[in-house]
């Protein structure tokens, strides 16, 4: 289940989302961080801190941008590419969740005032916002096709009332010429 719900939140992130975040969803939060187009998820529940999650996800961007360069990130071309990277990620998660390791971290967590801008919304409330742009660009679409509609109704009535008023001229005119043609010529 939270497995589905990281996939939709990976596909529902775009350059708009905040670089920080925890979400809530039941008993657990996902945290994430975003820099350099490379997105860090951990998930753990929701009594552990929130400063150890960043710093871990801080600690994993850290190790990955030494290990790995921006072109080589930006050229990946299939799944699991970074895979060797998994054995630094078991090592650095035995690490934080390490009891003599946490107070440590703790301590160094409480130096990064930057985390006081995480942002905490629930799970749902972002799942639900992606539906609803999607029902906004639906309506959206619907409305480009209702005033097409009713561009070419209105191009079309205009016709219509041209043809009324020219052709109402045009046949009085005509029997006009008919009469002074058959009164005077005939």
């Amino acid at each position: 289940e939270y497995q589905s719900k990281a996939k939709k939140l990976f596909r529902r992130l775009n350059s708009t989302s905040p670089s920080r975040c925890s979400l809530e969803s039941g008993a657990y939060t996902f945290h994430y961080q975003i820099d350099s187009g490379v997105c860090y998820l951990a998930l753990a529940g929701c009594n552990f801190s929130k400063r150890l999650a960043f710093s871990y996800l801080d600690d994993l961007r850290r190790e990955f941008a030494n290990q790995f360069d921006t072109v080589r990130v930006d050229s990946v071309a299939r799944p699991y590419h970074f895979i060797e990277f998994e054995q630094y990620i078991k090592k650095a998660r035995r690490s934080f969740v390490d009891s003599r390791a946490n107070h440590s971290l703790a301590m160094l967590g409480a130096e990064l005032q930057d985390v006081q801008r995480i942002m905490v919304e629930n799970m749902d409330e972002v799942l639900a916002r992606g539906e609803s742009l999607a029902t906004l660009d639906d309506k959206a679409s619907h409305l480009s096709l209702l005033s097409r509609r009713y561009r070419d109704d209105a191009a079309y009535l205009n016709l219509r009332s041209v043809y009324a008023r020219y052709g109402i001229a045009c046949v009085v005119i005509l029997m006009l010429f008919c009469y002074i043609y058959f009164k005077f010529l005939w």
